[in-house]
């Protein structure tokens, strides 16, 4: 049992991932003499960004960029724009990075980055300054070689527009590796949008089939409606799910016959949330978590699934669209309990894989099909579910110990063949 006795304290996202650490070093043989690298970002950056609001006076945040690990390759990962960001979550958020990277065997490391605002607070130009400014602050860390920043809760491909044409300002010319997630007429690619909710959707549907759970009629909670959310619950009730549960930022609601998933995507768009959806009844917060489900797909924030939680949930299987939804402590009571967990450093990671084909793209200047991306994408993410599934029958552990013993030694191997400068 982990001693994170402070579980249900405010920013333990970090302690989070060194537990997760703890765990995963009984199983690196030689590899654990070099496990303090992961241990503590390689980079980290705190930024003040000023901006001229539109009634003329100054407003000052505070923004975050933080590299965990560039031993593979670039740094990679999101920008947050959320009023609760802080340095101990972009810290975890892009050490998560790290691990996801090395899980699918792609070619970078992790970071991420963020300011804390509440985005909806600003006018499109407020937004625009922030976001510029940002990017002028840490336009030297940043780069197609160095670090890759993508969208993330509270950003999207307009503000990844914005950093690339700042940065682009800077360098005297178009670079449109800089980010990824970008509108596709910038070199954006096909499918990004929809791929973590995707790769989501692929994992759910290996996983399931190796328990023997079929995905007609099995009934599916999904929390959190954006695009992991509701492109996840749509491809799983186009596969003969009943999504009989779903709860966002603004309800939560249950039918136990199953979501029009479509029409509940249309409304939420309309309505900038799910409360009022006329299909379904209206149920607490805290019930969503108690209801009768087969799968739960918690693709929120982090920090959901709580001890407690843990202990009541009815899933058989759960699927981590979001970033560290489950505490140390509740996974070893899932554990307990029967449930499997695919981790969000696997399940999660259609995102960034997509990212990868995006840079990939950019950097040739030769843009895919969508049916391209999406066969490639599903290679990719069966291959990596697959790989973490066999380590976890060989060392009889979770699948989050055996995805962080495949991208440890992945990372540690890769860290010990460059050796330490000076030496």
């Amino acid at each position: 049992m982990s001693n994170l006795s402070y579980i249900h304290e405010k920013d333990t996202a970090w302690l989070t991932f060194l537990e997760q650490i703890e765990r995963v070093t009984p199983y690196l043989s030689d590899l654990k003499e070099h496990i303090d690298v992961l241990k503590r970002p390689k980079r980290t950056l705190i930024v003040d960004v000023p901006i001229v609001m539109d009634d003329g006076t100054i407003r000052h945040f505070e923004g975050y960029r933080v590299q965990h690990s560039l031993t593979r390759g670039p740094g990679k990962g999101g920008i947050r724009y959320h009023p609760d960001v802080n340095l101990n979550e972009v810290m975890a958020l892009s050490a998560w990075m790290t691990i996801k990277t090395a899980v699918l065997n792609l070619p970078f490391g992790g970071a991420k980055g963020g300011i804390r605002v509440d985005p909806k607070t600003l006018s499109p130009r407020e937004l625009e300054r922030l976001t510029r400014r940002y990017t002028s602050e840490i336009s030297y860390i940043i780069g197609p070689q160095k670090d890759i920043p993508a969208p993330d809760v509270g950003t999207n491909q307009n503000v990844m527009a914005w950093i690339m044409d700042t940065y682009s300002s800077g360098q005297g010319h178009t670079v449109t590796g800089v980010v990824t997630g970008k509108p596709v007429h910038l070199g954006g690619s096909l499918g990004r949008v929809k791929a973590t909710g995707r790769g989501v959707f692929v994992t759910g549907l290996e996983a399931a089939q190796k328990l023997n759970l079929h995905i007609q009629n099995a009934k599916i909670a999904v929390q959190g409606f954006g695009n992991v959310g509701a492109e996840a619950a749509r491809l799983f009730a186009e596969s003969g799910a009943k999504v009989v549960c779903v709860q966002d930022h603004s309800a939560t609601l249950y039918d136990s016959n199953g979501f029009d998933i479509p029409a509940l995507q249309s409304y939420a768009e309309i309505h900038s949330g799910i409360a009022g959806f006329p299909q379904g009844k209206k149920i607490s917060t805290d019930d969503f978590w108690q209801v009768e489900m087969d799968i739960c797909i918690p693709a929120a924030l982090e920090g959901q699934i709580t001890l407690e939680r843990a202990q009541n949930l009815q899933a058989k299987l759960i699927l981590e669209g979001a970033n560290g939804p489950t505490y140390p402590e509740a996974d070893d009571i899932l554990k307990s309990r029967g449930i499997t967990v695919v981790p969000d450093v696997v399940c999660n990671a259609g995102g960034v894989t997509v990212s990868y084909f995006e840079w990939v793209q950019d950097m040739a200047s030769y843009f895919w099909s969508e049916d391209e991306i999406n066969q490639r994408l599903d290679k990719l993410m069966i291959q990596a579910i697959n790989d973490v599934w066999t380590m976890a029958e060989q060392h009889q552990c979770t699948l989050r110990t055996a995805a962080y013993i495949l991208a440890c030694r992945r990372i540690l191997t890769a860290r010990k063949e460059r050796g330490v400068f000076p030496g």
